[in-house]
């Protein structure tokens, strides 16, 4: 494991955190509540276990809602910009890819296709949902 660590914030710059190490995965997420909290077609995430996840400054600005038990999502009190959202239930937290500038993103899959608004042909592998490993049926969609 590489102990590079990256560093990103919010909008503002008001709250900042830290990851160590590489992503347990990258790709992007076409959920309607992804899509929605984004404001974006698609979603792109970097997945990190939780202990690799550090807020550095500003953790007492930090708002939290969670529409489901699956997602807790974050953002910064002052400029409403996303942070991460924490996937208890998986034991992994999604640190928005665009919050960490110097990390290369590298997608490696697309999940939720079955919901996508905006079809990408990257060649990358499309679940329907998610991978069956983490809960979903496993079933790859065609581009």
């Amino acid at each position: 494991m590489s102990n590079t660590t990256y560093t990103g914030s919010c909008f503002c710059g008001a709250v900042q955190l830290a990851v160590n190490g590489e992503p347990e995965a990258m790709g992007y997420c076409h959920c309607d509540s992804c899509r929605h909290w984004s404001a974006g077609p698609i979603n792109a995430f970097t997945l990190w276990k939780p202990e690799a996840v550090r807020i550095i400054r500003g953790e007492d600005n930090i708002g939290s809602y969670h529409k489901t038990p699956q997602s807790h999502r974050k953002w910064c009190r002052t400029c409403g910009g996303h942070i991460l959202t924490e996937h208890p239930e998986l034991g992994l937290t999604d640190v928005y890819a665009a919050i960490l500038p110097e990390l290369r993103f590298t997608p490696g899959v697309h999940v939720h296709y079955q919901e996508a608004v905006l079809r990408i042909h990257d060649g990358l592998q499309k679940f329907r949902d998610l991978p069956d490993d983490i809960g979903g049926s496993g079933v790859s969609m065609a581009e």
